[in-house]
């Protein structure tokens, strides 16, 4: 959990006791407020010390329980502010990944230059559809959640037509590593791989690999995303976040440059590639 997300949920358990403390009619104790709630006494601690995230319904409930109603709205503006920023897998793939991979189709179409780094993954935005739908029953399986795929896998490709615009470059940022990891068959990976190579060339996409011998300044750590100089996303295992302030999208395009000088590009990309193809088949 980032620090900032921390923050912005103890200034909201301050509020909230801020609100408890002074409750229409008088001062309420939390074991008071939790009766009139019918909550755990232990909630409303957990809530008020930022040890909790609050739900849009609890913070409703809260103001009408303290008797200020007409705090609702600000409290449930307080929440949505900083849960923009962490977005959970489980609230997100609740309906499918469809509604994810639509939401990235937008902010896409808003960017003209996009930088990615995956290490463990070919970036969606280079994916066949047999690769992609590999790794949307990965997720699928390990989230439990709504299996939509061929719906996420329509709009993953769709996304693709953002490569053949004009004005438009995709700076892709591969470890090695992702070229021979299995996540799909060996015969979707070995057409992605064909996919890949045809990739390197086009004036839309600038293609870098890091050798896994390549001497590092930094680790390889999770991927993420930088769209135009406005919006960084990264991923983990529990949720996507969403950055958009100047300071974090700086970061974030100071490591991708680091990454970037170890990695190669053009024919010796395509080495690589070759390498991979021959790992997969070794009679070729």
């Amino acid at each position: 959990m980032s620090t900032d997300y921390q923050q912005a949920r103890e200034a909201l358990g301050i509020r909230l006791r801020e609100l408890r403390l002074g409750a229409a009619g008088g001062r309420l104790t939390g074991p008071q407020l939790a009766q009139r709630l019918g909550w755990p006494h232990s909630k409303i601690y957990k809530l008020e010390g930022g040890r909790q995230t609050a739900t849009s319904d609890d913070l409703r409930a809260w103001a009408r329980a303290v008797g200020h109603p007409d705090a609702s709205d600000e409290l449930v503006a307080r929440l949505r502010g900083f849960e923009s920023h962490i977005r959970s897998w489980r609230r997100q793939l609740a309906a499918g990944h469809r509604p994810v991979q639509d939401v990235w189709n937008i902010e896409v179409d808003r960017s003209e230059i996009i930088y990615a780094w995956e290490e463990s993954v070919i970036p969606g935005m280079l994916q066949t559809a047999d690769y992609a739908r590999a790794i949307f029953l990965r997720y699928a399986e390990l989230y439990g959640s709504v299996r939509d795929t061929e719906e996420a896998v329509r709009t993953r490709i769709l996304r693709q037509q953002w490569l053949h615009q004009r004005g438009h470059v995709f700076h892709a940022l591969v470890w090695e590593a992702a070229l021979h990891a299995l996540v799909c068959s060996p015969v979707a990976l070995t057409a992605q791989l064909d996919r890949l190579a045809g990739m390197i060339g086009m004036d839309t996409v600038q293609l870098g690999i890091i050798p896994l011998g390549a001497s590092l300044r930094i680790p390889t750590a999770n991927g993420f995303w930088i769209l135009d100089d406005r919006l960084v996303i990264a991923e983990d295992w529990h949720a996507e976040i969403w950055l958009d302030d100047a300071d974090s999208v700086t970061t974030y395009q100071r490591v991708w440059n680091t990454l970037d000088e170890s990695a190669v590009y053009g024919a010796d990309a395509q080495n690589l590639i070759t390498r991979a193809q021959r790992s997969l088949n070794p009679r070729a």
